[in-house]
């Protein structure tokens, strides 16, 4: 066994307290490349491990150049693994609870660290290679120089280049639907979810109608393990079909509250005691587009995506936050829209139970 001196001591631990600083900077880095939280806390614990036991050669200089160039390509290693491998339904980022006055580490910065953390965000670089997305993240994100780039992810130059105007055209689609993160989009985010919410509760079909748009479009990440949507559901009847056949599958008896996750207003929800295969917990997100409807819903129910998200605080349905939703609901659509279709459609069911008792009496007198 071989003794280790107070002096080696004393500097690995010297070395260690040099690193914490960088924690939480390494971690965003890894979460945006990989897109998964646990992935991320095993990544950073990766690059440390690495530092400790090989250190660069200059630990005078800035530690952070050498700690992002050993973090971003572990997670280019990663990523490649993931997409190897066959994942059962649709897969969508692990939310992360994130405060929604994140900023950017720099004003010249083409995405902001809020915009960069945020879901749709996560998503669109799932169409970017391994490499593209690395690229996109240090020049667009962390804002890197091109020499800067290459030297971390061993690239000439030229190549940086290339590969970021690759990417660009990879993620054309969220560039032109991309909403920039304001308080504004997250007060008509919160609104809009709250008043789906109140009223896929009330099975209020026609004001569901309204709310969403023509076109859109539901994922659902189960991984295998719960029911959900293995395809993209698309058009605003399929998903309201499916999102009204799943909110009653559990039960009544849910949890939940409206809270900023990756930077925008999240439904996060808890069921209690519900059937087998049907998901206990829930993270649900909603796409705005430009006219104010929903056009996207996406759900993460799968519990390995869910390790970053508090369930504690949540409330009843019922609860002290249910005035503010049904307010909301009450404006998102007008009440005026929606009460006439909803009041038509209450009246023609009860005609038609009422024919259908008429005409079963003769039968029975028979």
């Amino acid at each position: 066994m071989v003794a280790i001196s107070t002096d080696a001591r004393g500097v690995a631990a010297t070395f260690a307290a040099k690193l914490s600083p960088h924690r939480d900077h390494l971690w965003r880095l890894c979460y945006r490349m990989t897109g998964s939280a646990s992935d991320a806390d095993d990544l950073v614990q990766e690059t440390y491990r690495r530092a400790l036991e090989n250190p660069p050669l200059d630990l005078v200089s800035d530690l952070r150049p050498w700690l992002v160039r050993v973090a971003v390509n572990l997670s280019r290693d990663a990523l490649r693994a993931r997409k190897r491998r066959n994942y059962v339904g649709t897969w969508l980022p692990s939310p992360i609870e994130l405060p929604a006055d994140a900023h950017a580490p720099s004003v010249e910065a083409r995405f902001g660290e809020l915009e960069s953390l945020g879901f749709a965000f996560l998503i669109a670089l799932e169409a970017l290679t391994p490499t593209q997305r690395a690229v996109l993240l240090l020049r667009d994100v962390l804002d890197y120089s091109v020499r800067e780039t290459a030297d971390a992810l061993a690239l000439r130059e030229p190549n940086v280049k290339t590969t970021l105007h690759r990417a660009h055209n990879a993620i054309a689609d969220y560039h032109a639907r991309a909403r920039k993160p304001s308080s504004i989009e997250q007060r008509r985010t919160r609104e809009k979810l709250e008043a789906f919410c109140v009223h896929l509760l009330a099975h209020n079909v026609p004001a569901l109608e309204m709310l969403l748009a023509e076109d859109v479009r539901a994922h659902n990440d189960g991984g295998g393990e719960f029911f959900a949507a293995r395809k993209r559901v698309e058009g605003r009847d399929k998903v309201i079909k499916f999102h009204l056949k799943t909110a009653t599958s559990g039960g009544a008896n849910v949890r939940f509250a409206v809270r900023m996750v990756n930077g925008i207003p999240a439904l996060i929800g808890e069921r209690v005691a519900p059937p087998p295969g049907v998901p206990p917990r829930f993270v649900v997100f909603i796409g705005i587009d430009a006219s104010g409807q929903i056009n996207s819903i996406d759900t993460v129910v799968a519990t390995a995506k869910l390790s970053a998200i508090r369930f504690t605080g949540l409330t009843r349905t019922g609860g002290a936050d249910l005035p503010d939703a049904l307010l909301a609901a009450a404006r998102n659509p007008p009440l005026r829209e929606w009460l006439g279709p909803l009041a038509r459609r209450a009246t023609n069911a009860a005609v038609s139970r009422a024919r259908a008792l008429v005409a079963k009496r003769p039968r029975e007198r028979r």
